[in-house]
């Protein structure tokens, strides 16, 4: 029973992540927060997903080095 509840929640995970990724794409071109969108996607996916865990670490120390650059021109 144990395996398959985890394998149910490795498939939620998964739908609900690709889910918000795809949503998210068309609103870079629209209006909307479609990078947002994308960011949530991987952070769902990584629950369980150990790429989207490293993904997430990269586009986090880009937003600290842009972050970091912002407050250096102010």
């Amino acid at each position: 029973m144990a395996g398959y509840v985890e394998g149910m929640k490795r498939t939620l995970v998964t739908v609900v992540g690709v889910l918000l990724i795809l949503v998210g794409l068309p609103l870079l071109l629209l209006p909307g927060p479609g990078l947002v969108v994308i960011i949530l996607g991987l952070a769902v996916l990584g629950v369980e997903y150990a790429w989207a865990r490293r993904r997430m670490r990269e586009v986090t120390r880009f937003a600290d080095r842009q972050v970091a650059k912002l407050r250096r021109q102010h």
